[in-house]
């Protein structure tokens, strides 16, 4: 079953973008790239005058894909650029650029974006109990001080040129799905008690890695303990194949003879800033990890988000 469900929340804006602006999704992962990993410190004149001209050349991008949050979203993570808490595993240096695809590709400073992800055996945390299938050690085998709640899960907010940056290890994997970051886009809130609040989510979604470069992770310690069969990107329940404007990233080695050095990745997020997205799209079929509870087995999900064993695994 195919997983990639659209929005269906249609503003102005948006019906002109989805008629009129549509273009080859790669042209804008390369200018994505080279604007992601540029200077913070970049004036919001430069950002505005390259989404210009990127506009001019006709390269700006469509709507990115909206897809289920999936079973293990929890409310309240905080606002912070590493996420890691101790969670060992390759190094991950996540730049996302945000821009409104209705209005020629500019820079949404002040959008709040949101990600969470399992470790490198595939636990989530706040549902440490679900087993990831394959064969893999407990999660408290770890070794970690890190909080059962908040690993790997975090917001940052995007500055004058629609830029966040994480620190974070690259994920694991768990049955049935393929590698992959969930990502929800806020806008209209704030910052408050070490976390985001108010406003409205725009835009809710996965990021991708690419087969060759997951698989030879996962030959690398922590990940190679954890033993099965790996779902790859063709087989995935959420991903389309439909390349940056889906969430697959771009990435690059820190080192190329050495990926335990890490990796920079990046995206471009194109989305409507005028929209509002549930989160509780489609991903798709599937089974949760078996094993899964019924419940967050430390904490309580959200009111309204779904249990483990409720939704199909995501």
């Amino acid at each position: 079953m195919t997983g990639n469900h659209r929005d269906t929340s249609i503003t102005r804006r948006r019906a002109l973008a989805v008629t009129g602006g549509t273009v080859a999704a790669g042209g804008l992962a390369v200018a994505g790239y080279q604007s992601a990993f540029a200077n913070d410190a970049t004036t919001t004149a430069e950002a505005t005058t390259t989404a210009s001209a990127t506009s001019a050349g006709g390269e700006c991008m469509t709507l990115m894909s909206s897809v289920t949050e999936g079973p293990y979203y929890l409310d309240g993570a905080l606002v912070r650029k590493d996420i890691t808490e101790g969670k060992s595993g390759v190094p991950l240096t996540l730049r996302l650029t945000v821009v409104d695809a209705t209005d020629g590709c500019t820079p949404v400073p002040g959008a709040a974006v949101e990600i969470w992800h399992c470790d490198a055996w595939g636990y989530y945390s706040g549902y440490t109990t679900a087993n990831p299938g394959g064969s893999a050690p407990a999660e408290s085998e770890d070794g970690s001080t890190a909080d059962d709640n908040t690993y790997l899960r975090g917001y940052q907010i995007a500055n004058a040129n629609g830029v966040v940056k994480f620190e974070t290890i690259f994920p694991g994997w768990y049955t049935p799905r393929t590698c992959h970051i969930h990502l929800k886009v806020h806008t209209g809130g704030e910052k408050e008690d070490g976390t985001y609040e108010g406003g409205k989510v725009n835009y809710t979604g996965q990021l991708f890695f690419a087969d060759e470069i997951a698989e030879e992770i996962f030959t690398l310690e922590p990940y190679s303990k954890h033993s099965g069969t790996y779902t790859e990107l063709a087989d995935d329940m959420v991903y389309d194949g439909g390349g940056a404007s889906s969430g697959l990233l771009t990435l690059k080695a820190v080192h190329k003879s050495d990926p335990s050095k890490g990796y920079k990745g990046s995206l471009t997020l194109g989305v409507d800033p005028d929209a509002e997205n549930t989160g509780a799209g489609s991903g798709g079929g599937g089974t949760p990890p078996s094993d899964a509870p019924s419940d967050a087995p430390t904490g309580t999900p959200p009111s309204g988000s779904a249990s483990p064993s409720a939704t199909a695994s995501s």
